[in-house]
């Protein structure tokens, strides 16, 4: 049965974007599938303007300065009072929201504006740029995938701080309407993610720095790149898979972030890399170098597994904790005859059927129903703010709790909603007084709407109250 058109119009921006803004449902409603498909092919989809931003190895670089700086100031100020009690040159923290405030902002000592700390203001420059596309998009499903994509190869700030929002737009933005190959290499190879799991130091032992310093592999990236990114759990590949695609991956490494040149990016170090063939998943490897490992991931992405788990996480994601199977084999369909073909796999996605279920069960997490209640009230994204909010509700910005990202399912998050309404109850603080709220259900919600959600809002003692209801009201919740 067909959908009615502004009823699908408002289910096509809460499922697949982030949410209507003003006049949204309206300007889509002609042809929402359509709206989606032309998002696709827009010129530069999935970029970001960042002309002023430094790539990845600028950023450990600027860190890198900014720790030597202030060690030697800390070792030049103990000197100058040897009373000073031992340890406070300490190498500061990873994590660059390490002792912000619950807002965000870093304690200010000489001062109440005084400009947060280098890896801080990097994250944060970092951080506005992908707020701000968010906001501005008309509906934001390329943005939605970016940011799938950046939770499935997922780093974190905590462990190389401040280069997370480089490594989105280096290693995701670029290939996400691209193939997944591309990607895959992409994200394995780039610095971010061989420093979060501990390749950048795995030596082979027949190499010739491990005979020499009697080291071995580290086996982290090979088994989360085989469970994670790529065939899934239980799919077959035994313990002595993940040890030799380990020795593989030996050599993937970086510069030092200190170097003078270069320091921070990619390189293949040969006299890490364990010079042996290698067999994984039943196929032989020679010793190709840095080819090798490429090779492998060609194989672990046109792997049937590889498909099948793609696949469901893109059907959870937009649709459903528990997607129809045929959903899934759809895509899975897809993204086999196409090679892995991110973007034929994005058109499956809105062109079945079955994504356009009206029973709407998935509960947004944090980050999309926070940005939703910014656009339905035209506020605006003050990183810092912003950055802190995401923190009390359990989803701070590039900093996951493991490398299998952040949950997707509603158990993670559903006990979380007291903190979402504690945060709505305050935005709504802010902004009501210039809204109407009944009239931002229309907007917001339009027929997804229920009669006791408006009766809630119209009912409620004063604007904010109703803003609060209307951004807590299961219609806005849910995709």
């Amino acid at each position: 049965m067909a959908l009615d058109p502004k009823f699908a119009a408002a289910l096509a921006l809460h499922r697949f974007g982030f949410g209507p803004v003003p006049g949204a449902i309206a300007a889509i409603a002609d042809d929402p599938r359509g709206a989606l498909l032309a998002e696709l092919e827009r010129p530069g989809a999935g970029q970001v303007a960042a002309a002023n931003l430094p790539n990845s190895a600028q950023a450990g670089q600027a860190v890198a300065e900014y720790r030597a700086e202030q060690m030697a100031r800390q070792k030049l100020a103990q000197q100058a009072t040897p009373q000073a009690p031992a340890g406070t040159g300490n190498t500061p923290a990873m994590n660059p929201e390490a002792g912000a405030q619950a807002g965000g902002q870093p304690p200010a000592a000489n001062g109440k504006n005084q400009q947060p700390a280098l890896p801080l203001r990097l994250v944060q420059n970092e951080a506005q740029v992908r707020i701000e596309a968010a906001l501005s998009s008309q509906i934001g499903f390329v943005e939605r995938l970016v940011w799938f994509w950046s939770n499935h190869f997922c780093v974190s700030n905590n462990r190389f701080v401040a280069i997370a929002g480089s490594y989105e737009r280096e290693a995701i933005r670029p290939h996400v309407l691209g193939r997944f190959v591309d990607m895959l290499i992409a994200a394995e190879s780039h610095p971010a993610m061989l420093y979060y799991l501990d390749n950048a130091f795995s030596i082979g032992p027949h190499s010739v720095a491990g005979i020499n310093r009697n080291r071995g592999i580290n086996e982290n990236l090979a088994r989360e790149a085989l469970e994670l990114h790529t065939l899934g759990v239980r799919t077959g590949y035994s313990q002595a898979d993940v040890t030799s695609f380990a020795n593989v991956l030996t050599g993937w490494t970086f510069t030092n972030t200190g170097a003078a040149l270069h320091g921070g990016e990619f390189v293949f170090f040969r006299r890490f890399h364990d010079p042996v063939e290698q067999i994984v998943m039943g196929a032989r490897y020679a010793d190709t170098g840095f080819e090798q490992g490429r090779a492998v991931f060609a194989d672990l992405a046109a792997h049937p597994a590889t498909a099948r788990h793609i696949a469901r996480k893109l059907a959870v994601h937009f649709v459903a904790d528990e997607p129809p199977q045929t959903l899934v084999d759809k895509l899975v369909e897809r993204f086999t005859v196409s090679d892995g073909d991110l973007k034929e796999v994005a058109k499956a996605l809105i062109s079945a059927d079955e994504s356009w279920t009206p029973a709407r069960t998935k509960l947004k997490r944090p980050f999309d129903w926070h940005v939703g209640a910014l656009r339905l009230a035209g506020g605006r994204g003050i990183v810092a703010r912003f950055m802190g909010a995401q923190a009390l509700l359990g989803e701070p910005m590039w900093r996951p709790p493991g490398p299998n990202g952040f949950p997707e399912h509603e158990s993670a998050w559903i006990d979380g909603l007291a903190q979402r309404a504690d945060i709505a109850n305050t935005f709504a603080g802010r902004v009501a007084e210039r809204l109407d709220p009944v009239a931002l259900i229309d907007d917001g919600l339009g027929p997804l709407a229920s009669a006791e959600t408006r009766e809630a809002v119209a009912r409620a003692g004063n604007r904010t109250q109703a803003l609060t209801l209307l951004l807590m009201a299961p219609e806005f919740l849910r995709r």
